[in-house]
């Protein structure tokens, strides 16, 4: 058996005032805002960094965790199996802050979704992705 490389992350499901949920669409997916955690760094810390870093946005309230999911994968840049395990924490966004995509890390879009309109996203998602948002709609953001 090939050794796993194991990578900790944070990230958040964001909400706004009007109840939407923030999404980017990264690398052909909608996807949620998440990233690495730096050495000496918190994993709340780390989710709260990310999600600016990746949306723009400057002003976020994170919540409670929701929970910590695992996915696996090939990472062609190392040459290696990586299992990364993330912590998924609810956060708010008040007010209408500007979102700007990172283009760094490959986001080309990010929009604040509800109903009808976040379903068609988690249509064209993750199944990881998918599963956490289900969760997170389930359990208080407070």
């Amino acid at each position: 058996m090939m050794e796993t490389r194991k990578i900790i992350a944070a990230g958040g499901l964001v909400w706004n005032e009007r109840d939407e949920l923030l999404m980017i669409y990264r690398r052909g997916k909608w996807d949620l805002p998440k990233g690495k955690l730096d050495e000496g760094e918190s994993i709340e810390d780390c989710a709260v960094r990310e999600v600016m870093e990746e949306t723009g946005l400057k002003s976020i309230t994170r919540g409670p965790l929701i929970d910590v999911g695992y996915h696996n994968y090939f990472d062609v840049h190392i040459n290696e199996n990586v299992t990364k395990e993330t912590h998924w924490y609810h956060m708010c966004a008040a007010g209408n802050q500007q979102l700007i995509p990172q283009a760094a890390e490959d986001i080309t879009a990010i929009k604040w979704v509800k109903d009808e309109a976040l379903e068609a996203c988690l249509e064209d998602s993750y199944e990881n992705i998918v599963t956490i948002i289900r969760k997170a709609t389930t359990t208080p953001k407070s």
